[in-house]
């Protein structure tokens, strides 16, 4: 009961949001927060640190671009085609990066990453350094237009939490058991009978298409797909979102997200400066609050009550 009454005082501040704080600050927000959360199950419950996942990100977000403008399709048509796309690519790229471990795996999403980037600078559909701009943002099924900021942010809302709830339920099944357990220990698990390489394959493509989920709802709600969203430093922001907010926690990457859109957006007017505001902020993190915001909170809420258990 208690759990349930914490969701609903959530969703009462998610609904009513947009007419407290800047829509467009709010989904900007949003995306990046589903963004964090398909890598924080890559990385927080399965154990696999991937520097290229902006590649999924990006790409993504030129499939519902060039669906937009030339195919003329429908809002939703075009986010599902970006969504599809982004776990095409995680399937390809996953059945690759899966055979290495560690630091190897690592530096294999990178290098596919960069591959995609130059092939996005070249390709005539992405049209090079200018992007894809002016992308329309229609209607959805055709009935709800989504020039209004509102109606667009409740569109963005649903898409995240539906990104969540995914999320959600495959952490807490057999599925997510066996991701753990692959984390904690991968030759046990493999001694187990447990096809290791399969779940890894499953998680990478799992959160490749929930990454894209998140691109391709960002391209819809600016209105431009361009080669930030693919280029590493997009990669390395996930990773710092996720490591901020707390690695492995369900609210963490959430936090972590918002936090970091609010410096980029707060600071804006420092220029280079947030670059290095942001490097200094990982660097305290991983020093100083190595479970990140939530992870700490939730570390000490919990000696606190086995303080008072001992009272």
């Amino acid at each position: 009961m208690k759990k349930l009454s914490i969701w609903l005082v959530i969703l009462l501040i998610a609904v009513a949001a947009p007419y407290i704080v800047y829509p467009i600050f709010l989904m900007k927000g949003l995306c990046f927060a589903l963004f964090a959360v398909s890598f924080n199950l890559l990385l927080g419950y399965t154990g696999l640190l991937s520097f290229g996942h902006a590649a999924f990100f990006g790409m993504a977000s030129y499939v519902l671009g060039h669906a937009m403008t030339r195919w003329g399709t429908t809002p939703e048509i075009a986010i599902l085609a970006g969504t599809l796309a982004a776990g095409v690519m995680g399937l390809v790229f996953g059945a690759i990066a899966i055979r290495r471990q560690g630091i190897y795996f690592a530096m294999v999403t990178l290098a596919l990453a960069q591959m995609v980037y130059f092939f996005c600078l070249q390709a005539p559909f992405t049209h090079g350094e200018d992007g894809i701009q002016a992308i329309p943002r229609g209607a959805l099924f055709g009935l709800i237009p989504l020039d209004e900021p509102h109606s667009l942010y409740y569109l963005v809302l649903a898409v995240f939490a539906f990104g969540c709830w995914v999320v959600w339920r495959a952490i807490h099944s057999p599925f997510g058991q066996v991701l753990r357990a692959i984390r904690e220990n991968e030759p046990r698990a493999t001694s187990l009978g447990y096809r290791t390489s399969q779940f890894k394959l499953a998680a990478f493509i799992l959160s490749a298409s929930l990454a894209g989920l998140a691109g391709a709802t960002k391209a819809l709600v600016f209105q431009l797909a361009s080669l930030t969203d693919v280029d590493w430093h997009t990669s390395g922001e996930v990773v710092l979102m996720t490591l901020l907010g707390g690695m492995g926690t369900a609210l963490g990457p959430i936090a972590g997200a918002f936090v970091v859109v609010g410096i980029e957006n707060w600071l804006a007017e420092l220029g280079a400066w947030v670059t290095i505001i942001q490097g200094l902020i990982f660097m305290a993190v991983v020093l100083l609050f190595r479970k990140g915001i939530i992870g700490e909170a939730m570390a000490y809420f919990e000696r606190s009550g086995k303080k008072q258990w001992k009272q």
